[in-house]
């Protein structure tokens, strides 16, 4: 078995999306379903110490850093390499919530299908080095929490650590985040 595969008895690998996922059927035999499918997880589906790596990844320039920053983080060193040369930096960067943004739509698209959606319920967000022009992103994410709802039986709080990196395989940014994941409904006349 490959580094990046996730195996019952070694839940601390990471599952690259679109590989099996081992789930249950309902005579509790062993089945495999792909990730990367139309097949949504649900909170039963999902365990602490499950890590999943993302399919994507999506590539930074100038002009993205650029636009970005003009519309939403309009600081002189997100905007121009001759002010970012002037800054701790040393030359153009990307805003953290260019970064953030990114990693979102790096989960979304090639993420855990989560059933329901990506449905945040707050997190927390750090950024250890700046994204620069030419960088390739990618994310990779842990599940750290898993806490079933005492109020509604139908759904669950799933805690996920996600690390966005770059090419060189540094961690530019990691974020803590809730998510709120519904309970796989019972089936038909069950």
């Amino acid at each position: 078995m490959r580094a990046d595969e996730c195996h019952p008895a070694h839940p601390h690998s990471y599952l690259k999306l679109g590989s099996q996922l081992p789930r249950r059927d309902p005579a509790g035999r062993t089945i495999l379903v792909g990730m990367a499918t139309p097949s949504p997880l649900y909170f039963d589906d999902i365990q602490v110490g499950q890590r999943f790596s993302g399919t994507k990844t999506w590539t930074v320039d100038s002009e993205q850093i650029r636009a970005f920053a003009a519309q939403f983080d309009p600081q002189p060193f997100h905007l121009e390499e001759s002010a970012g040369r002037e800054t701790v930096f040393g030359g153009l960067v990307a805003s953290g919530w260019h970064t953030a943004a990114l990693t979102m739509r790096l989960i979304v698209e090639g993420g855990p299908a989560m059933a329901g959606g990506t449905v945040g319920l707050g997190a927390e967000l750090r950024w250890h080095e700046p994204v620069r022009p030419g960088d390739t992103l990618h994310v990779r994410a842990e599940v750290i929490e898993t806490t079933l709802s005492r109020s509604r039986a139908d759904r669950g709080r799933v805690v996920m650590r996600t690390e966005t990196l770059n090419q060189h395989g540094n961690v530019v940014q990691t974020c803590i985040s809730k998510v709120l994941v519904p309970r796989r409904p019972a089936p038909p006349g069950g």
